[in-house]
């Protein structure tokens, strides 16, 4: 669901830029007074690994449509919310910047719909009471199913409405709406089911870390060393190796965008803010498409012939770079957020 500079004005990317950044001021503020340490290294791999697995899109059956999971809901339950927040904005910064995914001028928009939803919604007011402090099988899966497909839903809603008040003309908000809607029912539904499997491997190995995030306190002295581990092992399999799997089919929004306008890409206008943010763009992506060389046009249209598995050295680098610099970014502000108030008491 990242979205393209070319779907919104510069007003509505100013607003979202003003509101994401207002709650990222916000839940630094959180972060900054709690007092678990042992969080930062934990929002660096999930990072990390929400990174990579966002790189693996699945087919949606019947419909010629892939998606991936947003991640920012996994994030919620492994970190609360304000940290939540805080690695999911790490993620779209990292992917808009160095790998040209969504838009520089849409990347607020992005950070809100697919942080804001799931981080301040979802999980607190639906994923919560349905688990419970004490939750069983039944109970996660129901809670992350829920929870995941609610959080996609509000998300497409809210690139509709942002599409909508930016006067893009070729997507009606009625149809746009009757295709964003569905598809990423579906995408929900998978998201929610992965969600649900990794909340049970933790809640089996360090029940702590779940607790933690739900009752808003500390894992205490309870190590992670091997949660850890294992989330390093799974980033490095995830985007090396399983991202040669992704599905080639347009993810939902690009999908709905054809089937209500005709075509897979809008027209970024040549000049204005759009311009000069597509130039700086430009110059930032190194890998951008998440390969060593130029994506092929994004008109889906036309049928792809890229044989599958894509096995490119491009593709595993850019998982496991992207993944390193998001860990990076996100251990860092927390290392940050965390020696803050210490310097301020010297002073």
């Amino acid at each position: 669901m990242h979205m393209a500079d070319a779907l919104i004005s510069p007003a509505v990317g100013g607003t979202m830029w003003a509101a994401s950044a207002a709650l990222i001021g916000y839940s630094a503020k959180k972060v900054r007074e709690d007092a678990d340490e042992q969080k930062i290294p934990l929002m660096g791999v999930v990072g990390a690994f929400i990174f990579a697995a966002q790189m693996i899109n699945f087919s949606i059956p019947g419909t010629g449509s892939s998606g991936h999971i947003g991640g920012g809901l996994i994030l919620a339950i492994l970190l609360g919310p304000y940290a939540a927040f805080l690695t999911i904005s790490s993620v779209l910064a990292v992917q808009a910047l160095f790998f040209a995914d969504g838009g520089l001028l849409a990347l607020g928009c992005n950070i809100f719909n697919m942080g804001f939803f799931p981080a301040f919604l979802a999980y607190p007011f639906i994923y919560k009471p349905i688990a419970g402090s004490k939750p069983t099988k039944r109970s996660i899966i129901t809670a992350s199913i829920v929870a995941a497909v609610v959080a996609l839903q509000a998300g497409a809603f809210s690139v509709v409405i942002e599409t909508f008040s930016s006067g893009i003309s070729e997507l009606p908000f009625g149809k746009f709406m009757l295709f964003m809607q569905p598809i990423h029912l579906g995408i929900g539904i998978v998201e929610g089911l992965a969600t649900a499997a990794l909340v049970m491997f933790i809640w089996k190995a360090r029940p702590e870390i779940i607790n933690a995030a739900f009752k808003g306190g500390t894992f205490g002295k309870v190590s992670i060393k091997k949660v850890l581990i294992t989330f390093i092992i799974m980033i490095a399999i995830t985007g090396g190796i399983f991202s040669w799997f992704a599905s080639s089919h347009p993810d939902g929004l690009e999908w709905s965008i054809f089937k209500t306008s005709g075509t897979g890409e809008l027209t970024t206008p040549a000049k204005g803010v759009h311009s000069k943010l597509s130039v700086i763009q430009k110059r930032s992506a190194f890998l951008p498409g998440y390969s060593f060389k130029q994506d092929k046009s994004s008109d889906i249209s036309e049928t792809s012939d890229e044989k599958w598995p894509n096995i490119n050295a491009g593709t595993t680098v850019s998982g496991i770079f992207g993944a390193a610099l998001t860990l990076i970014f996100a251990v860092l502000i927390g290392i940050i957020l965390k020696r803050r108030p210490q310097k301020i008491e010297n002073q």
